[in-house]
């Protein structure tokens, strides 16, 4: 049987729809999940606990910038004291559950994307359709750039910030593994989620709730937005919250030039239509 058109689907049928995209979702999430849980050792020791060690690729990578350009080593970790306790009976068997289905929405995401566009798709004209494919790989691209932005960047430059902050000499850091689970997990999916940016421009703008001139308009209290949400996400210094909001930036400036695309396409459209 043919699917139904969007106009055609009652409220009943919306909320069908959406409960099958949830449950097919829910099950690409669990494969995931379940692949991941298998192969905790590499999931834990080289990626998670990757950003304790000095030898982390970020690490290296800004020692050899400031070595390279003549500045001093500040920039060069040579120490992260950094120890990791398990309080609870459980603990440990909980954090890698639950570390599993986080690895399983980043496998799954992809797919969830598709499930999504599948959804919305009827509402769309058969000429936008046809970008099905563009839709999904480049959100799922934004995506896996925005993890890799969190857990290379972000997670790391905190790690090793809040690892070497002491307040009192009386005070010795003993990490909670879920405080430090959290903060990996939260830099890399918060990152993921933030660089879909472009993406939610472009629907924003096909809806009319957006428009290249509000984005310009507001473009210096997005600044001050980004430089805030920066100092929040990272280490108090100013290096830090450059080396975050600079993409964050680029994304916004690409998003106008998105939303001003649709905007030139939606208005030769409505020029051909009334003429």
């Amino acid at each position: 049987m043919a699917k139904k058109n969007m106009a055609e689907m009652s409220f009943l049928d919306h909320l069908e729809e959406l409960r099958w995209l949830l449950i097919r979702s829910t099950i690409a999430i669990l494969a995931g999940a379940t692949i991941a849980f298998f192969f905790s050792d590499f999931i834990f020791n080289e990626i998670i606990f990757g950003p304790k060690s000095v030898d982390f690729f970020t690490y290296q990578f800004f020692c050899d910038i400031s070595q390279k350009f003549g500045l001093d080593e500040s920039l060069c970790v040579k120490e992260i004291n950094l120890p990791i306790q398990n309080r609870e009976m459980g603990g440990q068997f909980s954090i890698h559950l639950w570390t599993s289905i986080t690895v399983g929405f980043i496998f799954a995401f992809p797919f969830i994307l598709w499930e999504i566009w599948k959804f919305i798709s009827p509402a769309l004209y058969d000429s936008e359709k046809k970008y099905a494919s563009a839709f999904i790989i480049i959100s799922s691209l934004l995506f896996f750039i925005g993890v890799l932005f969190g857990y290379y960047i972000i997670a790391p430059l905190s790690v090793q910030f809040f690892a070497s902050y002491i307040v009192s000499t009386e005070i010795n850091n003993s990490i909670d593994i879920t405080s430090y689970i959290s903060l990996m997990k939260t830099s890399a999916i918060a990152s993921g989620l933030l660089f879909e940016l472009p993406i939610i421009i472009y629907f924003l703008t096909k809806l009319g709730l957006v428009t290249p001139d509000f984005l310009r308009k507001y473009r210096k209290y997005t600044l001050v937005i980004v430089l805030i949400l920066s100092a929040i996400i990272t280490p108090p210094d100013i290096i830090s919250q450059v080396i975050v909001a600079i993409p964050i930036m680029i994304l916004y400036e690409i998003s106008i030039l998105i939303s001003a695309t649709v905007m030139k396409k939606q208005n030769k459209t409505t020029d051909l239509t009334n003429y």
